[in-house]
């Protein structure tokens, strides 16, 4: 069972679409083939107006995330934010990563198990 009270923060912004989550979170889980801990999303280009492009890489934790409660009751960080490139997760209590979600942009969104 996940730790309770914690969560998952996610920020978009940085997020750079290395996929290293996908792959940590496999390898921790030991996953087999079509199934994620942690799927990450591709938000394609889109044009917003003549001078101005999106494009986003979004992670999203699965019904099989456990937030690495196994990795967490060692003390350690989960597998996605310990090999996270872009430093775009961050692992702590609710209350604390709401402030900082509060505190971040628009691209922005915290899991709780």
């Amino acid at each position: 069972m996940a730790k309770k009270g914690y969560g998952l923060l996610i920020d978009y912004e940085y997020c750079t679409g290395c996929y290293s989550c996908e792959v940590a979170c496999k390898n921790e889980l030991k996953l087999p083939h079509g199934k994620w801990g942690i799927k990450l999303l591709e938000e394609r280009p889109w044009k917003i107006n003549d001078e101005k492009w999106e494009w986003n890489y979004i992670p999203v934790p699965t019904a099989l995330c456990n937030l690495c409660e196994d990795r967490v009751a060692e003390g350690k960080q989960p597998a996605c934010v310990l090999h996270c490139l872009g430093q775009a997760m961050e692992y702590g209590p609710v209350e604390e990563l709401a402030k900082k979600m509060a505190e971040k942009g628009t691209k922005v969104a915290m899991f709780v198990p």
